[in-house]
């Protein structure tokens, strides 16, 4: 039997028991996973994204130790926060791995980047939309037939203008995810999305249903993005009633990392014989480096 094969079956093995255990079962599976799911064996292809929120203050609290321990294939970083002038050998210098970043103008602010086993063979930097790309949110990596995306799409939470942005975005973005899905290439999309899908994707739904990231509109669209054009919400095909392991983000306000009380922001959102193929996924919190916490996927490719 192929190691793909076999792999698969793993994978369906594993879907069932999560789907039949109860929430304390879960709990000690995620303990397992998050411990062990750092090694992996060929022809896993490992996807991580991570939203840095600021890759000065990520790399200060062990970003890139822990990074080089992951076998990973490819890194997509959200949330530099930094410009070229900024950046360390340690960022610009992952061991085997080469680095692309996509930054923002304004200092301090935003920025996309990847880190490649395997060197891209291109590079897309923007949407080619001035505003949109002024802020560095939108940096894709082409492999062979493969394109893997590093999107940072923005919050709205800071004021009304804001949220006027992200409708803005979200708007010319939906055609370019349109365009992706009929090129015929295999995608992946990583990244902050800023929109938690449905009510078990964040502890307290009913009390955030006017705050931006979970308003309907919101919802609403990226309910279009997998339900009209096709794209898979990887983490739930493979985990579909995840509720408080599933979180990406937590607020500093208060106790809500200590407390749980989390969104899940982050996604990896692909093409659907890519998603086909993931085998298994973990969010990553044995270290913080960041108010978000890394998603990592494997797939069989």
């Amino acid at each position: 039997m192929r190691a793909g094969a076999k792999a698969r079956g793993a994978a369906q093995a594993t879907t069932f028991l999560w789907q039949n255990t109860g929430f304390s079962t879960r709990c000690i599976f995620l303990a397992i996973t998050s411990i062990s799911a750092l090694t992996r064996f060929p022809p896993m292809f490992r996807v991580i994204s991570a939203n840095l929120n600021g890759i000065r203050s990520a790399s200060s609290k062990g970003f890139y130790p822990w990074l080089q321990s992951c076998n990973a294939d490819v890194v997509c970083l959200q949330e530099l926060k930094a410009q070229a002038a900024d950046m360390t050998p340690e960022m610009l210098q992952v061991p085997g791995m080469s680095a692309y970043f996509h930054y923002a103008e304004k200092k301090g602010y935003s920025g996309v980047g990847i880190y490649s086993r395997k060197p891209a063979d291109q590079i897309i930097e923007g949407l080619g939309y001035a505003d949109i790309d002024s802020e560095g949110r939108y940096l894709e990596a082409q492999f062979g037939n493969l394109s893997v995306i590093s999107l940072y799409l923005p919050s709205g939470s800071s004021s009304e203008e804001r949220q006027t942005i992200k409708y803005s975005v979200m708007e010319r973005f939906y055609p370019h995810l349109a365009m992706l899905m009929s090129s015929g290439r295999e995608v992946i999309v990583c990244g902050d999305w800023n929109i938690a899908h449905r009510n078990i994707d964040l502890k307290n739904w009913r009390g955030n249903q006017k705050n931006s990231g979970f308003l309907p509109e919101e919802r609403a669209w990226l309910s279009t993005v997998f339900e009209e054009q096709g794209w898979v919400d990887v983490y739930r095909r493979l985990y579909p009633e995840a509720t408080e392991e599933c979180y990406t983000w937590w607020s500093n306000r208060g106790q809500a990392w200590t407390k749980n009380v989390g969104w899940r922001i982050d996604y990896q959102i692909a093409t659907p014989q890519t998603a086909s193929r993931a085998i298994a996924s973990h969010v990553y919190k044995a270290q913080r480096f960041s108010d978000h916490a890394p998603l990592v996927i494997d797939y069989d490719l």
